[in-house]
């Protein structure tokens, strides 16, 4: 049973006050809003809005967009309640830890490092291509043909030391950038509105259309075991476009990770998460009204990679695409820096408890920040941006999110049965009903992934369990703790 065994919320709130291990309490609402911002608004709004209008829904998109925000605050609400109960570093994994016990914590602490680790380095990549266009940089160093991304490695080996030189220079550089990428975005909104044809509205919700089934690995898990046929437009199409587009929204969850280092976390994390998610959620809905009234669904330039710029192409205003891609440079610059941050909360809390070598979790003695690990993690993400095509691998990035979606709202309501007598500063309204829709609007994204998805993400965690088994169960703070009481 010492598999299961769980570590008491007054327990982990008492760690973080150990002088060697305690992280600076300099992050507000604002700031954690900033993060949230920050790391939702990347590749999706400048990719996904017109390649999903083209290809599964339409105009409605917007639709689309609107189901999936909601989703995602399905969640975000379950992420507030935890985060604002449990004010520790780690999210997710340290949310498990209290709730579900350690191996659960380590599956899900083992599986954001994979969701975090690839997702910075995938959007290092994105970025490193953007850039490339931007500046007319070789392609031997920048880009998709680069046999080795230089752009992809030094934007990751810059954003670490913004890491570690503390959250809230990361916080005033991330409002910089925010700033540029939120501008560009409401430059679409409003430049767009001048050249909407309300004739590119109709139909607003495109005639259903059968599509053929996919073979082999990538087909859809659901496909594999039920046979179910993938639908274009209608109603299906706008629930389909939904699960594409709900993965613009990974990474308000890594707001959570920063509740240790904030002043009053009880207060503005739940604000700083549910606050970046409405503000993502009205500007994805908004550009995505207005790229369809732009240029008609149907048109083969919204499924490209940059449906933006082609849109203003398409009405003469061929100057906007550099701005656009300024935008996309700064929206993923964000995107990368708050993974970073997120990844190395995640590992510090890990050690911390012992799960890894507790000696990486020592903090600088000037910054206050895990520099140990945020050194290890960037060199992880840097070479995984420089020398691996990740595209194929970007579907690994949102299983492990949902997964982790998924056991967090399962954890606020198994922590209201074991712990009712806990305070809680927020909480989830109607928590039986959220929390339950929560987990089965994950459970059914993660069916409509690939064969192939699942595949590797279950080696992952076969590699995981082996790790635990090997020495985190052995070394784990809380076992040793118990046979020291135990003599």
């Amino acid at each position: 049973m010492s598999l299961f065994r769980t570590k008491s919320i007054e327990q982990s709130i008492a760690e973080t006050d150990e002088p060697e291990h305690q992280l600076r309490r300099d992050l507000s609402a604002k700031d954690l809003m900033v993060f949230g911002v920050g790391v939702i608004i990347g590749t999706g709004i400048f990719v996904l809005t017109g390649q999903e209008a083209h290809n599964h829904a339409g105009p409605a998109i917007v639709i689309s967009f609107l189901i999936a925000g909601a989703v995602c605050a399905l969640a975000a609400l379950c992420y507030a309640e935890f985060a604002a109960t449990v004010p520790v570093a780690g999210s997710a994994y340290t949310f498990s830890y209290a709730t579900l016990g350690e191996f659960i914590a380590w599956i899900i602490g083992w599986d954001l490092l994979l969701e975090l680790a690839l997702g910075a380095a995938v959007v290092a990549r994105g970025w490193s291509g953007y850039l490339q266009e931007l500046l007319e940089l070789p392609t031997q160093i920048a880009g998709d043909e680069a046999v080795v991304d230089v752009a992809a490695i030094g934007i990751v080996v810059l954003l670490s030391f913004l890491v570690i030189a503390g959250t809230k220079l990361s916080s005033s550089v991330t409002s910089v950038f925010v700033l540029i990428k939120v501008s560009v975005v409401l430059f679409v909104v409003v430049a767009g509105l001048f050249f909407i044809k309300a004739a590119n509205y109709t139909p607003f919700i495109p005639e259903a259309q059968k599509q053929e089934l996919e073979k082999g690995a990538d087909q859809p898990l659901i496909q594999a075991v039920f046979g179910m046929a993938p639908t274009a437009f209608g109603v299906m199409g706008i629930i389909a476009a939904a699960s594409v587009v709900f993965f613009s929204y990974i990474g308000f969850d890594v707001v959570a990770t920063t509740a240790e280092e904030t002043k009053n976390p009880q207060r503005d994390v739940p604000r700083g998460i549910l606050g970046s998610l409405l503000i993502c959620t009205v500007l994805y809905m908004a550009v995505s009204f207005v790229i369809t009234g732009m240029l008609p669904y149907t048109d083969d330039r919204m499924n490209t990679g940059a449906p933006l710029a082609e849109a203003f192409s398409a009405n003469g205003i061929d100057w906007a695409a550099n701005l656009i891609s300024l935008g996309a440079v700064a929206g993923m610059t964000t995107t990368i820096l708050v993974l970073l941050l997120g990844q190395s909360r995640i590992l510090f809390a890990m050690c911390r408890d012992g799960l890894l070598p507790r000696g990486l979790a020592k903090v600088h003695p000037t910054f206050g920040t895990p520099y140990r690990i945020t050194i290890i993690t960037t060199a992880f993400v840097a070479i995984l941006a420089g020398f691996v095509p990740l595209a194929e691998l970007s579907h690994l990035v949102s299983i492990g999110t949902l997964f982790a979606f998924a056991l967090v709202s399962a954890g606020v309501l198994i922590l209201r049965r074991t712990r009712p007598d806990l305070e809680r500063a927020f909480k989830v309204p109607f928590a039986p009903l959220v929390a339950g829709a929560s987990i089965l609007t994950c459970i059914w994204l993660m069916l409509n992934l690939s064969l192939l998805t699942w595949e590797r993400f279950l080696i992952w965690m076969a590699i995981g369990v082996v790790i635990y088994a090997a020495y985190g169960r052995r070394h784990a703070r809380l076992g040793q703790t118990a046979r020291d009481d135990a003599r």
